[in-house]
């Protein structure tokens, strides 16, 4: 259950999903982080209390890219959060009273390499860290494949588990792009009473092992997954995209806002910069929570025991 009940006042937070547009191998930072100050200059003018960008949101995905050297791998990652290069997201974080939800590489100073997403309060103070757990593609170079996505060459998987922080009044979590495909994901966080989760995402238009899968199908499957995992744990998702052609490799958009009962309330437009906006009320996530997915009622633990033991698939004799 959560702490708070149908009677209390509504707690409405407006929430911006900042979608961007490509950014291409050679942009440098500060001009990426200039487009996102644009996008929090126009969400201050459509009221937003908390803006969500995407994965990876300050360089290109790199990970399309084969590098032998680790020189060359770690000039993505950040070593240090805030830097010289993102200090202007979080001095106007607090300048304009707007948290920030934002995706990164993150290089730990004892050498670990993380697909990272980070939460502000309004005062652009970092209340919350998340590394991605479910990391897809490759570690080598795949000579059969139409693209590389080696992910699993460049990151570990996240460390933290699915934590949730009380922020504007709110329980959030986070997760990051192929996490959105996996419902274990919703329902970790859906068990510490999460009401808002953000994620970011970097998705391929053209999958790379099934060339005729098509634009439409993926579209449909991230936004399968999402409006799903918002309806099974009666909670906000807020989904945000990079997108467009990085270096003639596209990105799909597709960004969305989901309500608790898994409608699309907001949706992008277009594969650009672009700002969708939603006043999204907490206490609309209390109904579901309290019915038909009241967890303490109705879920059976003793039958899911293979959920957290087994991982491929096991037949029976």
């Amino acid at each position: 259950m959560c702490d708070f009940t149908i009677g209390d006042k509504m707690r409405e937070i407006v929430i911006g999903g900042a979608q961007m547009g490509p950014i291409q191998k050679a942009e440098p930072r500060e001009a990426v982080v200039e487009r996102m100050l644009a996008l929090m200059e126009e969400a201050h003018g459509a009221s937003c209390d908390l803006v969500v960008f995407p994965e990876l949101c300050l360089t290109t995905f790199f990970p399309r890219w084969y590098f032998e050297k680790q020189a060359e791998i770690d000039v993505w990652f950040e070593k240090n959060m805030p830097n010289d290069a993102t200090m202007p997201l979080f001095r106007t974080s607090k300048e304009l009273g707007i948290a920030l939800s934002f995706g990164y590489a993150e290089l730990t100073p004892d050498g670990l390499h993380y697909n990272t997403s980070i939460l502000t309060d309004k005062r652009g103070n970092i209340i919350g860290k998340y590394r991605k757990v479910h990391l897809p593609g490759h570690s080598e170079y795949d000579h059969d494949r139409a693209f590389q996505h080696l992910e699993k060459r460049y990151f570990l998987p996240g460390d933290m588990g699915f934590p949730v922080w009380r922020n504007l009044n709110a329980m959030m979590g986070m997760c990051i792009c192929n996490d959105r495909r996996w419902p274990e994901v919703y329902r970790e966080m859906g068990l510490q009473g999460v009401e808002l989760l953000m994620l970011g995402y970097n998705t391929p238009s053209v999958n790379s092992q099934m060339s005729d899968e098509g634009l439409e199908k993926r579209l449909y499957h991230s936004e399968l997954c999402m409006t799903a995992g918002a309806y099974q744990n009666s909670t906000w998702v807020i989904g945000v995209a990079k997108a467009g052609s990085e270096d003639g490799h596209p990105l799909i958009g597709g960004s969305i806002i989901v309500d608790p009962d898994g409608n699309v309330v907001a949706k992008a437009s277009s594969e650009d910069d672009e700002l969708i906006v939603h006043a999204c009320d907490m206490d609309a996530c209390n109904f579901g929570k309290s019915t038909i997915f009241d967890f303490a009622r109705h879920r059976r633990i003793e039958h899911y025991t293979r959920i957290s033991t087994q991982t491929g698939v096991v037949r029976p004799d």
